[in-house]
């Protein structure tokens, strides 16, 4: 599948593009906050629906959330790095590119 930004790769990046990565990493770190505080919120979750012994009846919605917490919590990691390896990406192809000219 093409990348849809793959013919910003080629071309000398700008001020204005700079700019553009600065506030995407940014986003990106927004993003991977959100990613855990929901998983800290989903672990909370299970592991009160465990203590309450009055609804033991919901342990199985407690495991969805506390496995559903652990899952989340590595997904935004996963998805943190992954953005950030396609954002050095651009830096580092720009760069080649003005040292060829």
């Amino acid at each position: 599948m093409q990348e849809p930004t793959g013919k910003f790769k080629e071309e000398e990046l700008i001020l204005r593009d700079y700019l553009a990565i600065e506030r995407t990493k940014l986003a990106n770190v927004r993003t991977l906050f959100a990613y855990v505080r929901t998983s800290l919120y989903l672990l909370t979750a299970g592991i009160g629906i465990f203590q309450i012994e009055s609804i033991s009846r919901l342990d199985g919605l407690a495991w969805v959330c506390v496995i559903s917490g652990i899952v989340l919590f590595f997904f935004g990691f996963f998805r943190y790095f992954q953005m950030g390896k396609h954002l050095r990406g651009y830096i580092k192809n720009s760069r080649c590119n003005e040292d060829s000219k």
